[in-house]
């Protein structure tokens, strides 16, 4: 271990979220900060000494804008490290960021320009711009919109709308040092956006105190290292990435590498050999499907010895963590793991000394596989309203069926219907806007209800269920079902409907059809009403789905139905599929069409 070396940065000599970016780079000015791919030239790095060179000249180009401190910002661009440096920036000047997700509907992002009164946009692209502006209209916000990405269709937008400037134009060739403020730990640091029950996201206030005190809660946990390798991949819109792999490491002083793309992740991880990944429980998925989808093609010698391998290294984890006794196969796993569990490892960098899951439910199956196969892999919990981390599994204590055990001077209650609710300098100041939706959750007191039902059991906390019925997906994202089967429901064709994903990447619905509307349809497409096999054609699946995008219109971009079974019989009391009070049954209505579920992610890749 004496490779590893620790140098954290002091909350209280922070005080700021742009105050800890100054105290890194007066200790370590000439490490690596960031590594980033070039399209011309390969992975490229920055050291901390540099990247505030870029962001006392973004902060330049801010400041000429004339703002007031408070004034919102927003960013929309993938992982890189001018989203650090334009954040920074903005913090520098006591702005607020709204990070926006790249992948979400045009219509979301203007919503939330509009909602927080983003002064300034910054865009990654001219095509991106366009489909924003397409969607903005006259829309009052935001006032000015700089593209970073030059290009001739960006600088023809630029001549012909004054709000848009072009980034390398707009920015000062030098600047002034940067300077640490006097900042207010309280004051609002970031409007994060989370989806809300009306189908339009609510803006999640945090404070730069909220984000220090939960990243240094977590550093309490686990230790970092200025030798340690980020792989950041995970949007850093979603506060999960935001603290865990931007602000955290930067407490810590380790570098942080930006992936390419989630195509490309596994030659990125083989580039770039991470020790530390934060990722969503789908991203470990699907290299557990990959590992048995080429276990399926092994010798029946060779699907043998993994799982050999897989159950000794599960017998040694147990009994390293005092959870089990001596047993033979311990023996065999020094082997197996030179012979078969580093093999696998490697595919992953082979330098993980830890990996973090987050955002959703991990499947048991997985966790026990890698953690048999000797990777560190520890389970996470937590709400963007938190910043996000409420606890999470340490490595000397790892129980990979809870989400851990809580971030130290976080205050755990049990409230009603085993409701967890939790005290702490990481709860949010509220909701942006939204009085009444801030006083829903949060108490005068300070407590949040998080709407998770929980267990505690000798300092673990277990979710075992939760009060609202939200679908949490394998990326993180939470879907309330009730909100978008409504929305559909308001489409004549659709009677009855049930939107599905828990746990999936992605949603399916089940379809009850008006039985009147259906003849005069299946007419029109060419189809005969009678014959079952009609309501499975493919071309009318696609007429379907396109008619649920368009009652789904208002929702997040991650709303999204991909599939859809369709039914003409009803969900009734008498079939055992409604309520006396005509409520659907919905684990009901799962079992009766179990397999049309199966088959609609029976291509969950």
């Amino acid at each position: 271990m004496s490779r590893w070396s620790e140098d954290l940065i002091p909350i209280d000599r922070a005080k700021t979220l742009d105050g800890l970016f100054i105290q890194r780079v007066r200790r370590s000015p000439t490490r690596v900060a960031y590594r980033h791919f070039e399209r011309d030239g390969g992975w490229a790095e920055l050291t901390w000494v540099e990247t505030s060179e870029r962001v006392a000249r973004w902060n330049k180009a801010l400041t000429g804008e004339a703002p007031e401190s408070g004034d919102r910002v927003a960013i929309l661009l993938r992982n890189c490290p001018d989203w650090v440096v334009f954040d920074q920036a903005a913090l520098s000047l006591g702005l607020v960021t709204v990070p926006l997700y790249t992948d979400d509907r045009a219509e979301n992002a203007a919503y939330i320009l509009q909602d927080a009164a983003v002064k300034l946009l910054l865009i990654h692209d001219a095509g991106r711009w366009k489909r924003l502006a397409e969607v903005l209209g006259d829309a009052p916000f935001p006032t000015r919109v700089v593209i970073l990405e030059s290009s001739p269709a960006a600088r023809e937008i630029a001549a012909a709308d004054p709000r848009v400037v072009i980034a390398e134009d707009w920015l000062p060739e030098t600047a002034p040092e940067l300077v640490q403020r006097d900042g207010d730990p309280d004051a609002l640091a970031t409007i994060v956006y989370t989806s809300g029950t009306t189908g339009r996201p609510k803006g999640v206030m945090l404070s730069h105190r909220n984000i220090l005190g939960n990243a240094h809660g977590a550093l309490t946990v686990i230790d970092c290292y200025q030798e340690d390798r980020f792989l950041s991949f995970l949007p850093l819109s979603h506060m999960l990435e935001r603290t865990g792999g931007y602000y955290l490491p930067m407490m810590a002083g380790a570098t942080v590498a930006f992936a390419r793309s989630i195509a490309q992740l596994a030659e990125d991880m083989q580039s770039i050999r991470p020790t530390v990944i934060i990722a969503v429980p789908r991203v470990f998925e699907r290299v557990h499907q990959r590992i048995q989808d080429q276990l399926k093609a092994r010798p029946a010698p060779a699907r043998w010895l993994f799982r050999l391998a897989v159950a000794a290294g599960w017998r040694t984890f147990l009994r390293e963590q005092g959870r089990g006794g001596w047993h033979p196969l311990m023996l065999l796993w020094p082997l197996l793991r030179r012979k078969v569990a580093d093999h696998v490892l490697a595919k992953l960098g082979g330098a993980l000394r830890v990996a973090v899951s987050g955002g959703a439910p991990l499947p048991a199956p997985v966790a026990h596989t890698f953690i048999g196969l000797g990777l560190p892999l520890l389970q996470g919990y937590g709400l963007t309203e938190t910043s996000p981390v409420i606890s999470f599994n340490p490595l000397k204590d790892n129980i990979p069926e809870s989400v851990g055990v809580p971030l130290r001077g976080l205050q755990l209650r049990i409230g009603a219907e085993d409701e967890l609710l939790v005290k702490g300098e990481n709860v949010m100041l509220g909701y942006w806007n939204n009085h009444a939706a801030t006083a829903r959750v949060l108490t005068h007191d300070g407590w949040l209800h998080t709407g998770d039902q929980v267990r505690l059991e000798h300092g673990h906390i277990y979710i075992t269920g939760r009060l609202k019925d939200i679908l949490v997906l394998s990326n993180g994202e939470k879907v309330p079902p009730a909100d978008l089967e409504m929305a559909i429901a308001m489409d004549p064709l659709f009677e009855q409907v049930v939107v599905l994903g828990e746990g999936h990447s992605y949603l399916t619905a089940l379809l009850v059809l008006n039985a009147e509307l259906w003849p005069g349809l299946a007419q029109e497409h060419g189809l005969d009403p009678e014959r079952p096999e009609s309501l499975r054609d493919p071309h009318l699946n696609k007429l379907i789905l396109k008619r649920i995008r368009s009652a789904l219109h208002d929702f997040p971009g991650y709303a999204k139905i991909r599939r859809a079974t369709l039914t003409l019989e009803p969900w009734s009391i008498d079939n055992g599929l409604l309520t006396p009070t005509m409520k659907v049954k919905r684990a009901m209505v799962f079992t009766r069409y179990r397999d049309e579920i199966e088959n609609m992610y029976g291509m969950d890749t």
